[in-house]
């Protein structure tokens, strides 16, 4: 029965992605964790994978309408990458199984360190959700005329975002749309495809990280990741039906709910 709802889940994932535009993947480690039964750090490595395939194929209905932004991706996108597969390759593994042991009953593991801050993140990204982004001036286009980067701006938050993505599996784009819009002055739409096509490349960058490094239930990985493709473009017809910005609120509270959850379950349920 969890084995089936964990697919399941894979395709509220994808529809998410498809309907709102960001938020569903930072589902896919609880679904995996708690669903299918996959430990912390598997579970982060298979999100990886998941999320960038599944926005790979988000940006490619973005990139035939103009509005992906190749040399935003590039500038942003390169720090973010190198920063992912280094986190991926070396960082992850070097943390030990057991970090530190606190009084005679808490000992805190990689795996709850990984989903501890995991459901920091989870909050952090409801808040945003939940919030809701200020309505930015809009012209007759989508296009980008003058463009201007903030290159130190851009690339430290490629970093960032890339060392997060690395240790806890998550696209993001919370994240990066609005440095796109505020480092590289991108036209919302713009920044949401141009989002996409980075997440992909750091995510899937990031998963070989791990190739090397554990064994990877291909089966399992392709029919889930499969499913939320499925999903993204299931949420992407019913997106103009639908309206964005009240599912975004809705599915935010959702979401720090789940972080809470989370944080009692590792902090004091587990221990």
């Amino acid at each position: 029965m969890l084995e089936i709802l964990g697919f399941a889940a894979a395709l509220i994932i994808g529809i998410s992605l498809g309907l709102i535009g960001g938020g569903g993947s930072i589902l896919t480690v609880p679904v995996l964790v708690y669903l299918l039964g996959i430990s912390p750090v598997m579970a982060t490595a298979y999100s990886l994978f998941i999320v960038g395939a599944t926005s790979l194929a988000g940006s490619y209905s973005f990139y035939k309408r103009n509005l992906v932004s190749l040399k935003t991706a590039l500038i942003f996108g390169v720090p973010s990458v190198v920063m992912v597969y280094i986190t991926r390759r070396y960082i992850v593994p070097a943390i030990p199984e057991e970090i530190v042991t606190i009084g005679e009953s808490l000992a805190v593991t990689k795996g709850m360190l990984l989903m501890v801050l995991f459901a920091l993140l989870m909050v952090f990204a409801s808040y945003s959700m939940i919030k809701g982004r200020k309505k930015l001036p809009e012209t007759d286009s989508d296009e980008v005329t003058t463009q201007k980067f903030n290159y130190p701006a851009i690339i430290a938050e490629g970093v960032v975002v890339g060392l997060l993505t690395g240790l806890v599996g998550a696209g993001g784009g919370f994240l990066i749309i609005p440095a796109l819009v505020i480092f590289s002055k991108l036209k919302m739409k713009l920044a949401v495809g141009t989002s996409l096509l980075i997440i992909a490349a750091k995510s899937l960058f990031g998963f070989l990280g791990d190739i090397s490094n554990y064994t990877i239930d291909w089966k399992l990985l392709l029919i889930f990741t499969s499913i939320s493709i499925v999903g993204i473009f299931i949420g992407s017809a019913l997106s103009k039906k639908v309206s964005g910005d009240k599912l975004k609120t809705g599915f935010g509270w959702f979401v720090l709910l789940m972080g809470i959850y989370i944080l009692i379950k590792e902090l004091l349920i587990n221990n």
